[in-house]
Parts: C-alpha cells; structure tokens; sequence
C-alpha cells in the first residue's frame, strides 16, 4: 500500500512492516487507538514527543485513504 503522504510509511522490519509515523516507530494503529480510547491530541504529543501535530494529521488522512480504498473493494 502505497503512502498518500511522506510522513506514514512502512519498512519492512519495523513494526512488521506497519504503516507507521515516518522516522519513528508509532504505528498508525496506535495512534488511532488512541484517539479511539479518548486522549486527545494534546495528550498524545505531551507523551510522544517525537509526534508533531501534523503526524496526527497525517495518521487520519491514512485512515480515511485506506477506509475509502476498501469500501471501494467491497462495492465493486
């Protein structure tokens, strides 16, 4: 699966080849269960430093890409 923006990517050998936040090793599922459980966007930056807030931004764009990508699967 090919990345809609540079700040996701997957590599192999880390996070098993998890889309994860470029550069770290916070895969886009953990960022999502995070939002999913109710932290919010401050809180997840004050407890990952290494995220800035277009990351976060960047996780939800690959989300939505990729939930649009497989509802159009399963229409056709």
């Amino acid at each position: 699966m090919s990345s809609p923006t540079p700040l996701i990517t997957c590599t192999p050998g880390v996070r098993s080849g998890k889309a994860c936040v470029a550069g770290t090793r916070i895969s886009v599922s953990d960022v999502l269960e995070y939002l999913a459980s109710g932290m919010s966007q401050e809180e997840i930056l004050a407890d990952f430093p290494d995220l800035q807030a277009e990351h976060i931004q960047a996780v939800l764009r690959y989300a939505a890409e990729r939930e649009k990508r497989l509802s159009e699967l399963t229409v056709a």
